[in-house]
Formats: C-alpha cells, sequence, structure tokens
C-alpha cells in the first residue's frame, strides 16, 4: 500500500513519491524558546514524529529537522522581564522542551538546528534576495518584496488584503509595500544583534526556517509540516523567500498541517486564561497518556483537550494495560509483524490514527479472546507491535498502574499495606480490611481483588471518589 498523504498546498490528498527514495527530507517548525510550551504546541512534533517513524519502516533514509527558534522578541522581552541574559532565558526552555519531548515519546529528530547558529547561512540569503530583486535594503532593514512573487497566496488562498490585515503587518514608511516583511532589522545595544552589511542587526522569524531548511535538507524538500495557525504568514513566506532565492525552485512538495487544540470546545487563548501548559500536564499526567490522546483525533481535524476527553483515554490505556498484565506469564509469541502491518495500513492513509487506535483495540479484543497458549502468545504480540509502531503499550503494565505522577509516595509503605488487607480478609477480619482500604484510597491507591491476587494502582481523587 502506497502513503499517501493530504498536501495543503494542492488541498488534494495525493500519493507520496519523494524526490530520492534513498534521502527522503522533512522540516517540522520547533518552538520559540521564551516559556514553556502549551499542550497544543505538541502536536506536531508529535504526529509528524509519528510520520518520521512511518517513513523510516518505508525507506533506507529519513532526514527529519526540528528546529528551535531562539532569537526572538519575545526571548528578548522574557530575558528584560527577568533580568536575565538571553541565553539564560533559550537555554532553559530549550532543555524543558526536549525533556517534554521525550517524556511524551516524540521522535527526535536527525536535525535540530537552531537560528542563532545559522546566521551566516541568513545573512546570505538575504543577500541572494536583493541581488536578485526580490528583496530590498532600507534604514537598516532587509524586506522581502512580495509583489515580485505571484504566487503569494496559493498556501493559505488568501488575497493580498486578507493577508495584510490577517498579519497585522506594520505599515511602516520604509516600506514599498504594506504585506512586504522583514528579512533582517537593526538591533539596538540591549538587543542580541550580529554584524551584517546593512549594520548591526538579527534575522526575521520566516527567513530563519528558510536558511536551516537549506543548509541541512537542500533546496527543495520532501516535505514540510506544522500547525495550521503557521500557513499564513510564516510558511507562505517561507515559500515566497525560498523559492525566489533558489531561483525558482519548489521549497517543499508537501505541505502537511495539523488541526488546533481547543478546551472544553473554546480556542486556547491567554485571554481566556484556559492555555493549558505542556510542562504543567506532565506533572499530574503519564507522557504516554498525553501522547494517545494528541494522537487520537485525526491530525488534520480539531483536538478538544478537557478532563473528561483525558479520563476517557486513560480508562482505554488502563483496559489494554490490563490485557496485558492478564498475561504478564506468557511471553509474546512470533507473528506480532501482524500486528504492526495492520497499524502501518492505517497510518498510511495519510497518518489516520482514529483507524490505527481501531486496530489496537480489535488486537487488545483478539488478546482477551485467546485461549489456548500459542494463541495467546501470538495475540499478546500483535498487540504490542502495533502499540510500539504508535508508541504506546511498552511500559510494564504493572509499572503503567503504579506510577503516580505528582506524587510522593512510599511504594514499599503501599505494598505492606496491601500485604496487611490481604492477610485481614483471609481472617475474616474484614472491620481491619476496610480500614486498611480506606488508608490505601486516601493515598489514592484502589485495590483490586482478582484471581491471580490483589492488584493495586494510582487513581486520581476525582477518580477515587467515582
Amino acid at each position: 500500500m502506497q502513503l499517501k498523504l493530504h498536501n495543503s498546498l494542492t488541498r488534494r490528498t495525493e500519493e507520496f513519491a519523494p524526490i530520492d527514495p534513498a534521502r527522503v527530507t522533512m522540516y517540522v517548525c520547533g518552538p520559540t524558546v521564551y516559556n514553556y510550551v502549551h499542550i497544543g504546541n505538541a502536536r506536531p512534533p508529535v504526529v509528524f514524529g509519528l510520520l518520521a517513524r512511518l517513513l523510516r519502516r518505508l525507506y533506507p533514509n529519513v532526514v527529519y529537522a526540528r528546529n528551535i527558534t531562539d532569537v526572538d522578541d519575545k526571548i528578548n522581552a522574557a530575558a528584560k522581564d527577568a533580568g536575565v541574559p538571553i541565553d539564560r532565558i533559550t537555554d532553559r526552555y530549550t532543555a524543558a522542551y526536549r525533556d517534554d519531548m521525550a517524556k511524551l515519546g516524540a521522535d527526535v529528530p536527525d536535525v535540530v538546528p537552531h537560528a542563532t547558529a545559522h546566521i551566516g547561512e541568513i545573512v546570505a540569503m538575504c543577500e541572494r534576495l536583493i541581488a536578485n530583486g526580490h528583496a530590498y535594503a532600507a534604514e537598516g532593514h532587509v524586506l522581502f518584496d512580495v509583489a515580485g512573487f505571484a504566487d503569494y497566496g496559493k498556501l493559505s488562498g488568501r488575497s493580498t488584503d486578507d493577508m495584510i490585515a490577517g498579519a497585522r503587518v506594520e505599515v511602516a514608511p520604509y516600506k514599498k509595500n504594506p504585506a512586504d516583511f522583514v528579512l533582517w532589522k537593526p538591533s539596538t545595544p540591549d538587543l542580541p544583534g550580529w554584524d551584517s552589511p546593512w549594520g548591526r542587526g538579527r534575522p526575521g522569524w520566516h527567513i530563519e526556517c528558510s536558511a536551516m531548511a537549506e543548509k541541512h535538507l537542500g533546496e527543495t524538500i520532501d516535505i514540510h509540516a506544522g500547525g495550521n495557525d503557521l500557513m499564513f504568514p510564516h510558511h507562505e513566506n517561507e515559500i515566497a523567500q525560498s523559492t525566489c532565492a533558489h531561483g525558482g525552485k519548489t521549497f517543499a512538495r508537501y505541505w502537511l498541517h495539523n488541526g488546533m487544540l481547543t478546551f472544553d470546545g473554546k480556542k486556547m487563548s491567554k485571554s481566556l486564561g484556559n492555555v493549558v501548559v505542556l510542562h504543567e500536564l506532565l506533572e499530574q499526567h503519564p507522557g504516554e497518556l498525553l501522547r494517545f490522546l494528541l494522537l487520537k483525533a485525526h491530525y488534520r481535524q480539531p483536538l478538544d483537550w478537557s478532563d473528561t476527553t483525558l479520563q476517557q483515554a486513560r480508562a482505554t490505556l488502563d483496559g489494554w494495560y490490563t490485557t496485558l498484565r492478564d498475561l504478564a506469564d506468557v511471553p509474546p509469541g512470533a507473528g506480532g509483524s501482524s500486528g504492526a502491518a495492520e497499524v502501518e495500513a492505517a497510518l498510511l492513509d495519510d497518518l489516520n490514527t482514529p483507524a490505527a487506535f481501531a486496530v489496537l483495540a480489535k488486537l487488545a479484543d483478539a488478546t482477551r479472546a485467546a485461549r489456548t497458549s500459542d494463541e495467546r502468545a501470538a495475540a499478546k504480540a500483535s498487540l504490542l507491535a502495533g502499540g510500539e509502531l504508535l508508541g504506546l503499550l511498552q511500559q510494564d503494565p504493572e509499572a503503567w498502574f503504579k506510577q503516580a505522577v505528582g506524587v510522593d509516595i512510599d511504594v514499599t509503605e503501599v505494598e505492606r499495606l496491601v500485604a496487611e488487607r490481604t492477610a485481614a480478609k483471609k481472617a475474616r477480619d474484614f472491620a481491619e480490611s476496610d480500614r486498611i482500604r480506606d488508608q490505601l484510597l486516601a493515598l489514592g491507591v484502589v485495590v483490586e481483588d482478582t484471581p491471580q491476587g490483589p492488584r493495586w494502582k494510582f487513581v486520581k481523587t476525582d477518580e477515587r471518589a467515582a
């Protein structure tokens, strides 16, 4: 089955055919590191990291780049507010982003270019654009001349008037056209800056990605991906400047965009006070649970985030891990590749994760229904292999149920109390058994009696009440 992807540029789902099957290239826009990212920022690295994982199953060499924007006015403002050097901010939040992505199981890029390490390439691209008449210098700025690029607006499908209004561009006196965007801008002594032919300054946001993609992936790349909030102006501007800097060559052949996250049906925004910070979520929930929810909806669709959807996702994962825990004494058999193949077939259809999750649910059902030892071993192997492709179900089931994210608790003490409860029940001292049960509940521990013996797990406070 051939991989099919929905190309935002053509607005069609197309068969994927790389320029060079021996070197498939993909660029995903990464974070601006001035603070912790919100949960919506985590969707592209998780979703398109899964795409990189799929591509690596299909092609011998995939070069996946995800950048770090470490020079930006938001970073400057954060450093000023904190009274610290710029790099104190960027180093801290780059490390936090890297750690948080690891907890989500987001696939690690082959290349992580930082904007500040590519100033030479950025200046060189600006010089080329000026030389070929697509950019101009004015008052220490370098600006892209939008009027000279006929395809401007093709990706987003916007008219020039709509783009000007949507971008809230500064109508500066040195601009030829209100839509012209900044490639380079001057820096005052208190701001980071680098020497250039136009004076000491720093790059605009859009030119950074074009220069980094060119440096590490080439003038024409196979896939460029990111959130659909980047389609305009960021990706529109990338296309314009890269195409013109490369003599009219196509910049990216396939454009992929993921839908935005809402919170309880409302758009996440600072003004509404409903922005959910990923770093804080990871202190409250397992990374695998957040990964599950980020992948649950099709990547092109909006994804609603709420306590209810988190609870539903936890219930699903608990069910699948219960199935694996019930087969803890059964070693996975041969033939697990069939489960991975079924999941892969779903993902080949424009990364259809809802269909892939349906496959995983079917594999879990088959595992529960298996009766003979061979059937159980084969079914378990298929479930694990399908889960592995999605980055799920790879923990020890007991560890999954006993993890207490953000809770300081002594597991040895829990085990002691569970054993005491079991002894009290055997002695038919049900009052003592109930007392210990309530003590465990107060610690956030629920005990389940099974034919194999007592099992326990941590639960959230609201789950205990239910």
